[in-house]
């Protein structure tokens, strides 16, 4: 049989992957090195050259794209249907299996799926049923609980009884939904798999069938799988099937989301004759940009290993550009990307990345004013944003009572009790008598004609507001918005969220603070505060650029990954920033943080900025932060600074970096004259194994932040703490 046409176009690696022989296979894909292309090159090889029928390959990615772009490569190569072939994600396949076996699992066979908002509306129901204080035990808070459970796939049942208050009513919480679940047919995301996992575990015959049909096993995105996926797979594999992963460990950048990097990292010990292949050509990026990124994940310990590399030129030097504070960043940034406009290249060939949602306000701003169209990906306009809608709505209730609309989006924000119903009997006085739902409240709350709870809990949100109205009185414009969003509890209400996006909303929270700081108001002799708000209703109104429109592409660095630009720029590379202040306290965090800055890096094919600020104003204050570990990482040959044109005062305790190819920091940023450098692995007699965050001081006075492994973070005098290099 002619095998050429489906390996000819392979590079070596390439090539062993898709027709190794070995029943298992590792394939460590770098950034940009053609892994979809070995895992649809495989699925045909399997069928064309090894003869094996395509219901016999179980194929799983991460997101429905891959899986129809998989789909249609096959059909494209191989002129075959695919629909008998399991190519899909996760909770696609598992829903597959339950749709085939939903009596054998349990379900009716139009069981109803869940989506995250039915999921958080059905657990505040739970909650309220068990008559459980929503402000304390929040549906989200509580959704959280249970999907996280879940995905370590442990049911209500097996979660640690302790006397932690927190454990004790999320277990009851998962219990009862669990139950209500049961008797009503339903399905969550995270139960899809777990059901899945189940009924293969419990059920032999069902788990041979499968066994026997799956020869072959094909896992994209290997690193981002966690503990009830990995185990699903492994019942599957069982002793006799085939099982090719490709992923990377470097890329591995997801673990608060339950994302296990010990599943790829573990695999070779799990599976004692895996073939490790690595995919170590870039075919996106410049051989500058691919020296910049090996620096920096070559830092982090335990890795697979792998060195990106590329037939291109070395292409341009990074460019780092130093700013003054974060307006004065966003500027030289819709200024840098306006001149590649005006020198023929479109707007959507550049990025801007950032590593916390709350920047984008800043430099939305300055792309507005620079008249650049823009697009969040994978989000959206700082003014847009539910949280910050929240807050703006109950500066607007202080302003003016009669505003149903902020008065319906915050009544029940946080919860606190005003059901449906209770809202219910509000619209209808309103209606029928011609008043605001404020005016319809207070007749509501003062004639008591609902029932005592609803009664009180509408009359609780009448007092806020009066005391929010009081308190925020001759107040400068950031000092009312710091009471709207404590007085209110919004920000313990979206912190409650946890994880990720829980503390990105916060993050925004305090972002309006910043904002509310910098204004300028248009009539310095009319209040403020109207100003304000009309000014983020205008902008909140400007639209995002068209879908098919030429226009800046911006986003976080975790939405960039899978995506590539001939031009990225990564803003706020800075201590504290990124890597995230967070990451001090969590084992672990610092390695995934240094992930994400080489995910970052390698999303650039021609050019890559890297821009930080000596001065931020973070949350309403100026923070003085020194650069990003993850620019030092980079060697200085690979760095051209650009400078400004204008002369800049440098804020204390900072000296700049010189002009030119080469740059210096100071010796307070680097530890010079501690003997120790940022991010060093160290050991102290006390303390054990740490990691160096951060320096303060000279000479005798010189104290170093270690973040020690079994101890967390503490400041130490260097002259006195006996650390060694490690």
């Amino acid at each position: 049989m002619d095998v050429t046409p489906i390996i000819d176009t392979l590079n070596d690696a390439q090539r062993q992957a898709v027709t190794s022989d070995n029943k298992h296979i590792l394939v460590l894909a770098g950034a940009g090195s053609g892994k979809t292309r070995v895992l649809v090159h495989r699925m045909a090889w399997l069928i064309d050259v090894q003869q094996q029928a395509p219901q016999s390959i179980l194929a799983v990615t991460f997101t429905n794209k891959a899986a129809r772009e998989m789909r249609g490569r096959i059909e494209n190569m191989l002129g075959i249907p695919t629909r008998s072939m399991w190519v899909g994600t996760f909770h696609g396949l598992a829903h597959r299996l339950l749709n085939q076996h939903w009596s054998e699992a349990g379900l009716e066979q139009n069981f109803q799926i869940l989506d995250s908002d039915d999921q958080q509306r059905l657990v505040k129901r739970i909650i309220q049923g068990l008559g459980m204080d929503e402000n304390r035990w929040p549906a989200k808070q509580a959704q959280w609980f249970i999907n996280g459970q879940k995905d370590e796939g442990i049911r209500a049942k097996f979660v640690e009884d302790t006397d932690d208050p927190f454990i004790k009513a999320h277990r009851k919480i998962y219990q009862a939904y669990e139950d209500f679940c049961k008797n009503n047919s339903l399905v969550d995301f995270g139960e899809l798999l777990l059901r899945a996992h189940e009924i293969l575990r419990d059920d032999p015959n069902l788990l041979q069938h499968y066994q026997r049909r799956f020869s072959n096993i094909l896992v994209d995105e290997f690193q981002d799988t966690n503990t009830i996926q990995y185990a699903w797979l492994r019942l599957l594999a069982g002793e006799d099937t085939a099982m090719m992963v490709v992923g990377d460990d470097d890329q591995s950048i997801y673990g608060w989301r339950g994302a296990k990097i010990e599943n790829i990292q573990d695999f070779s010990r799990a599976y004692a004759d895996t073939e490790t292949i690595r995919l170590e050509q870039n075919y996106r990026s410049t051989g500058t940009i691919l020296q910049a990124a090996n620096a920096v994940i070559s830092r982090n310990t335990g890795r697979l290993g792998k060195n990106l590399w590329t037939s291109q030129e070395d292409g341009d030097p990074i460019s780092l550009y130093s700013a003054f504070n974060e307006i004065d960043e966003a500027r030289f940034i819709a200024e840098y990307v306006k001149r590649r406009f005006e020198q023929g290249n479109n707007y959507s060939e550049s990025a801007v990345l950032y590593r916390s949602n709350a920047q984008s306000r800043v430099l939305e701003e300055a792309m507005l004013r620079a008249n650049i169209p823009y697009r969040i990906y994978g989000g959206q306009r700082f003014y847009e944003r539910l949280e910050i809608k929240n807050a703006l709505s109950y500066l607007r209730l202080c302003l003016n009572r009669n505003d149903d609309q902020s008065f319906e989006r915050v009544v029940n924000t946080p919860t606190r009790g005003i059901g449906n119903r209770t809202l219910d009997e509000v619209r209808t006085v309103s209606r029928e008598q011609g008043v605001s739902m404020w005016q319809a409240s207070l007749k509501l709350v003062d004639e008591k004609t609902m029932s005592a709870r609803a009664t009180n809990a509408l009359y609780a949100f009448v007092q806020l507001i009066t005391q929010l109205e009081q308190a925020v009185q001759g107040m400068e414009l950031e000092e009312q918005a710091e009471q709207a969003i404590n007085l209110t509890g919004l920000v313990e209400f979206h912190r409650a969220e946890k994880g990720e996006k829980g503390q990105a909303r916060v993050d925004n929270l305090q972002e309006l603070v910043s904002a509310c700081k910098a204004y300028e108001a248009d009539d310095p002799d009319a209040e403020v505060l109207p100003q304000f708000l009309a000014q983020a209703t205008l902008e909140a109104g400007d639209q995002q650029a068209d879908e098919h429109e030429d226009a800046l592409q911006m986003m976080t660095l975790h939405s960039a990954k899978g995506l590539e630009f001939p031009l990225v720029i990564l803003a706020g590379m800075e201590e504290n920033l990124f890597p995230h202040s967070m990451s001090a306290d969590e084992p672990g965090r610092l390695e995934e943080e240094r992930r994400l800055a080489y995910v970052g890096i390698t999303r650039a094919e021609q050019k890559l900025v890297m821009t930080y600020a000596e001065c931020r104003r973070i949350y309403g204050d100026e923070k003085f932060n020194s650069v990003s570990r993850f620019v030092r990482d980079v060697p200085n040959e690979l760095i051209e600074e650009v400078r400004a044109n204008i002369k800049r005062p440098s804020p204390p305790g900072r000296v700049r970096a010189t002009g030119g190819s080469s740059r210096r920091f100071s010796t307070s940023d680097t530890g010079m004259d501690t003997g120790f450098e940022l991010g060093q692995h160290v050991m102290h007699p006390k303390f054990g194994e740490g990691v160096i965050l951060n320096f303060e001081g000279h000479g005798a006075n010189a104290r170093v932040q270690v973040n020690f492994h079994s101890e967390g973070s503490k400041w130490l005098v260097v002259s006195y703490a006996r650390l060694e290099s490690i």
